[in-house]
């Protein structure tokens, strides 16, 4: 049980709670300054009952495998390459945000406003949905980060579920807004989720 207080674990498990601090604070702090006080609430947090589930299994599957296989957690290679991978998806989330601006919503709009406009440029230009994309693969980074084998194939396919089902909904949405313009779009420039077209 000693293991749990080793510094592999105090190293992964601080960098895990420190990397859904900083997730989840800086989207909520972004749709303040994007969106005004007034518009945003606690649900900007993004933080769901199926996402605490998770959590909370990812957590449970660490603390069983540090404490019944703890060299399983001292791939530090495989750990820092998470880590990295953790960065890459935190930054292509938030130029999804910082690109959109005001069209960037945590919530699927299902009517036009007046100044809707479609983004494709920025890193617009190289997927439809970075947003999504950045999550997705903050998400699995988490997983690699704590080498959590199967919450990394759990979230992986978890998570990839949920966007299969979301950009479609969305672009059903996205193609009555912009027509033509958004069909054009979307023959060009690929999701950013993998095999979602």
């Amino acid at each position: 049980m000693t293991e749990i207080f080793s510094y592999t674990a105090c190293r992964q498990l601080s960098q895990m709670f420190l990397a859904i601090l900083f997730f989840h604070t800086s989207e909520f702090i972004l749709a303040i300054v994007i969106h005004g006080r007034s518009n945003v609430t606690l649900s900007s947090l993004l933080i769901s009952a199926h996402y605490i589930l998770a959590m909370i299994f990812s957590l449970a599957e660490y603390i069983f495998e540090i404490v019944f296989f703890p060299e399983l957690k001292e791939y530090w290679v495989i750990s820092n390459v998470g880590l990295a991978i953790v960065v890459i998806g935190e930054v292509i989330r938030k130029l999804a945000i910082l690109t959109a601006g005001h069209a960037f919503t945590h919530l699927i709009r299902t009517h036009r406003h007046d100044d809707h406009r479609l983004v494709t440029h920025g890193i617009y230009g190289f997927m439809r949905h970075p947003g999504y994309s950045g999550f997705f693969i903050w998400s699995v980074g988490t997983q690699i980060m704590l080498c959590n084998p199967i919450s990394v194939v759990a979230f992986a396919v978890v998570v990839w579920r949920f966007f299969a089902k979301r950009i479609p909904y969305e672009e059903y949405f996205l193609r009555r807004f912009f027509g033509r313009e958004y069909k054009e779009y979307a023959k060009k420039v690929g999701s950013g989720v993998p095999f979602i077209n």
